[in-house]
């Protein structure tokens, strides 16, 4: 090893290897050895169909092979095209019309929008709060950019959210910070596909409002899956809650076109921020802009072009959304066979109402996770849990899972 260490760690804990590239490698290298048919890969973080094959709606994927090269190939404004920005808006907030003022800035994909958000609504070495089950980049993006993370516990003991530990950890953040950045991810949480209820929104926003006036407070919504979580109204209705906070509180949805759309690679996202007021909007797209600026440039213009170009077809945007909800109603109906299966084993499963994802919770996930492998079950330790990705898996696996899970639990204790 050389005696020289080039790279600056800057506070930065940085790991030999990724967790979830680590066990997909290791289900494709069993996958080469003993064949498809006999491993279950349920790491990925995409929808693939029951031959394990990437989807992309067939809808979208016409208009992308219809694009001229200025339409993918041109650079794009550094905030994204109009008619994106525009379009962005309309299927993030689908039927809710809002009562303040509402801007976009495209990112490249929803981790674009977070790495935004952290990057101007916190103060360099503040901590930014996320629930204890959470999104592992969100403590990488916060540590690249100078700032730490604190987390409150999601749960209570009857599986709902948990005001009194939230409220906690929140006002004592804001004793030691003068400002906060909150994220929240629901529907459809990564990892455990949660969905926080309207009850639960009231207690938060009870929360923040009662906090003192002179702290500058952020929620960010990561919406990332919420096309996929349910109703596509139903699971929206949420929104009225981020614009009954006083002014000193700025609410944001991270939106991820790569997920609804089904263009993970073309990494195609935005930041969405609500507003009372025309200075207070320009600020949002001013400093957000100038963050893009300085970190990607400007954002891949296909994917907004594809959006453009969907949103300026009625009959196109009616197919694009009925193939989604065909996909949306597949995968909801793989989490409801792994729930159903696991609660006729005895498997816990952390509370889960739709998504990519389920949790097990369990001790030293790495270790169980390993011999579980053994069975030729992939999954990915996370946490204090294993996280399943129903995305990834045919419904005779969904089924399959809680028990094999189950049985090699029984036989570590």
């Amino acid at each position: 090893m050389s005696e020289y260490i080039l790279a600056q760690q800057n506070g930065r804990n940085i790991p030999s290897e990724d967790t979830i590239f680590a066990v997909s490698g290791r289900a494709n290298a069993m996958i080469e050895k003993v064949g498809k048919d006999k491993v279950c890969n349920a790491t990925v973080g995409t929808l693939l169909d029951d031959q394990g094959n990437l989807i992309v709606l067939s809808s979208v994927d016409k208009v992308f092979h219809e694009l001229s090269p200025a339409e993918y190939a041109a650079y794009a404004p550094i905030g994204g095209t109009p008619g994106f920005r525009k379009a962005v808006i309309q299927t993030a907030l689908r039927d809710y019309q809002p009562k303040g003022i509402v801007k976009a800035v495209a990112s490249p994909g929803g981790t674009g929008s977070i790495r935004l958000a952290v990057g101007n609504y916190t103060e360099r070495g503040d901590k930014i709060l996320v629930a204890d089950w959470h999104w592992g980049p969100y403590g990488k993006i916060a540590g690249e950019l100078g700032r730490g993370t604190a987390t409150f516990r999601l749960f209570d003991k009857d599986g709902h959210f948990n005001t009194e530990d939230f409220k906690a950890t929140l006002e004592s953040l804001l004793k030691e910070q003068n400002s906060l950045l909150l994220i929240l991810n629901t529907p459809a949480q990564n990892p455990t596909g949660y969905r926080m209820s309207d009850d639960e929104w009231a207690q938060v926003i009870s929360v923040i409002k009662a906090q003192p006036k002179d702290k500058k407070i952020a929620l960010l919504v990561d919406t990332a899956y919420i096309d996929f979580a349910g109703d596509e109204n139903e699971v929206r209705s949420f929104l009225p809650f981020l614009e009954d906070v006083p002014d000193n509180v700025k609410t944001m949805l991270a939106y991820s076109l790569s997920k609804t759309f089904t263009l993970y690679g073309l990494r195609c996202g935005a930041l969405i921020g609500f507003s009372k007021t025309e200075e207070e909007a320009e600020e949002f797209v001013r400093v957000c802009e100038y963050s893009a600026r300085a970190s990607w440039s400007n954002s891949p213009k296909v994917g907004q072009s594809i959006i453009e170009r969907i949103f300026a077809d009625p009959e196109l945007l009616k197919k694009v959304t009925a193939e989604r909800e065909e996909l949306r109603n597949m995968l909801l109906e793989r989490g409801h066979a792994f729930e159903e299966e696991a609660k006729k084993v005895g498997l816990p499963m952390m509370p889960f109402d739709g998504g990519f994802f389920a949790v097990i919770p369990c001790e030293n996930p790495a270790a169980l996770g390993r011999e579980i492998e053994k069975e030729g079950i992939f999954i990915i330790p996370f946490g204090d849990g294993l996280r399943v990705s129903l995305a990834a898996i045919p419904m005779d696996q969904c089924r399959m899972i809680p028990a094999k899970v189950k049985a090699v639990m029984d036989a570590q204790r």
